[in-house]
């Protein structure tokens, strides 16, 4: 079993800032990627950043938050951020944290972000 517990959301002004965490524990051994999906009301959840796990590190962005989100991880506290900088309105959504490990995806069970204009 794989546990995924986040923190860090909340209500901010647009042009403000917020960063996210997710901790990881249980069987993750073997993780490939980490990385963080959001759902707006309406709408299907989409990528927001991935971060791969292990060897050479590799950077996914999404076009709307590039430049803006920065993903990093902690392998010693097996722990994914993400940290959220110039926020809109347009970010408000609820943010997801994922763990691709052994051919399997888990979440989190999500943070609310909501951006005020």
């Amino acid at each position: 079993q794989v546990q995924l517990v986040e923190s860090g959301g909340g209500l901010v002004q647009a042009g403000g800032s917020l960063r996210l965490s997710c901790a990881a524990s249980g069987s993750i051994l073997g993780t490939v990627v980490m990385g963080w999906y959001r759902q707006a009301p309406g709408k299907q959840r989409e990528l927001v950043a991935t971060i791969t796990a292990g060897g050479s590190t590799k950077y996914n962005y999404a076009i709307p938050v590039k430049d803006r989100f920065t993903i990093a991880r902690d392998n010693a506290k097996n722990t994914v951020y993400l940290q959220m900088n110039s926020l809109k309105p347009e970010d408000t959504a609820v943010y997801y944290c994922m763990i691709g490990v052994r051919g399997s995806v888990y979440w989190g069970q999500g943070t609310q972000v909501t951006v005020s204009s």
